[in-house]
């Protein structure tokens, strides 16, 4: 595993990366860089773009707030997209923007939001919730952007999931066991986690869901956590267990 250098800045890019590769900054990326980061000629940067890994870049100022940054080398190969779904009822603004921002750190592949009868709320901007993926990205190394998807009722998200995908469900009223053995017994395999709405799933829901072929119930102690806190909870024993935290 190649250790990300966090003493450089690093930024994401949509174009196409090789060596060579001349990328103008928008304005508000090339302000940042000269004006915020007082970065002068030929200091460097890390880019990424989610598909062709990390790039060593230098800067060209060409103005007060224009620049323009030339690709070295590549410091890092992009790695496989990480194969976890992640299913979570919407939550208002600020807590909304810490769960985008911790299932990137955790490393889901998938983002869904998930309306159920309980969610706070029924239309999210996307572009927001992209955004603070990036900044999760740029911030911990990570060269992998999760796809987020635009939100879609339960049944909706339960069916477009594939069949061989298990499902691990955090049940509230499940009983009381370890998640952990749980998990432990259960083949390695494409995964996806389900968290509900502050409320909880309604009896109907539940219903629905454990009747889904490949689905996992657990347990997340004798505690009840906020939907935000159980996201990150549920997305560590997940990763510990059955995802791609070494063992």
């Amino acid at each position: 595993m190649t250790i990300p250098d966090f003493a450089r800045y690093r930024l994401f890019v949509e174009p196409a990366l090789a060596e060579g590769c001349r990328l103008p900054l928008a304005r508000e990326q090339a302000n940042y860089l000269i004006s915020v980061l007082r970065m002068k000629q030929d200091d460097t940067v890390l880019v990424f773009n989610g598909r062709d890994g990390e790039w060593l870049a230098a800067i060209t100022v060409e103005g007060r707030k224009q620049a323009t940054l030339t690709l070295v080398r590549q410091t890092r190969p992009q790695p496989p997209a990480p194969d976890l779904h992640y299913l979570f009822a919407p939550l208002k603004h600020a807590r909304l923007d810490y769960i985008a921002q911790k299932a990137v750190e955790m490393g889901a592949g998938v983002i869904q939001p998930v309306l159920t009868r309980r969610t706070q709320v029924s239309r999210l901007n996307l572009d927001r919730m992209h955004a603070n993926a990036i900044e999760a990205a740029e911030q911990c190394g990570i060269l992998s952007l999760p796809e987020i998807r635009a939100e879609r009722p339960l049944e909706a998200a339960l069916e477009a999931l594939e069949p061989e995908r298990l499902l691990v469900f955090c049940d509230e009223a499940m009983a009381q066991e370890s998640p952990v053995a749980a998990l432990t017994q259960t083949k390695p395999g494409p995964l996806a986690l389900l968290i509900g709405p502050e409320g909880g799933f309604d009896d109907t829901e539940r219903q629905r869901i454990l009747a889904r072929p490949r689905t996992l119930p657990i347990s997340l102690g004798p505690r009840i956590l906020r939907a935000d806190t159980a996201a990150v909870a549920a997305l560590a024993l997940v990763q510990a267990v059955l995802g791609d935290w070494p063992r």
